[in-house]
């Protein structure tokens, strides 16, 4: 197996496991943090979340689309130094529309069910965050970048 192909193997039993991200945004007037439920494509090439169009964050996301999303599997104890990983996500985001929508809404809710009204609701937007570039943290110490093709 290859350090690419154990690299994405580690990414997505991470995403599988865990449901929510950290999505980092940029205003006029710096940066700004959510917590947002997602779901990794199979390929990597995506993270998608979902959104109001009325939030701060979604107004953000239209001025400035280059995002970080940070995923990690911490347990907030001492032993996180040594065995948590955290991964940084840098892409640019879009809201998903035309026939993918249907096929990445279908995806993200099988994922999280309980947000199906939010979903479904004609203010909701589904983005996806077109990853350019994984940075993998893991052993408090150790980086590996993981950069996608398009």
């Amino acid at each position: 197996m290859t350090q690419r192909d154990e690299l994405e193997q580690l990414l997505r039993k991470l995403f599988s496991n865990q449901l929510l991200a950290v999505l980092g945004t940029q205003s006029q007037s710096g940066p700004y943090g959510s917590l947002v439920a997602f779901y990794a494509t199979d390929d990597l090439k995506h993270l998608l979340f979902a959104t109001t169009r009325s939030t701060r964050k979604y107004e953000n996301l239209t001025r400035t689309p280059q995002v970080a999303m940070v995923i990690d599997n911490r347990s907030n104890k001492e032993g996180d130094f040594r065995d948590a990983i955290a991964v940084t996500a840098i892409g640019t985001v879009k809201e998903v529309s035309g026939p993918e929508k249907e096929q990445f809404k279908a995806l993200y809710l099988a994922k999280h069910p309980g947000l199906s009204d939010f979903v479904q609701s004609p203010a909701c937007a589904l983005i996806k965050n077109e990853v350019g570039t994984y940075y993998i943290v893991r052993q408090f110490q150790q980086v590996t970048e993981l950069h996608i093709t398009p």
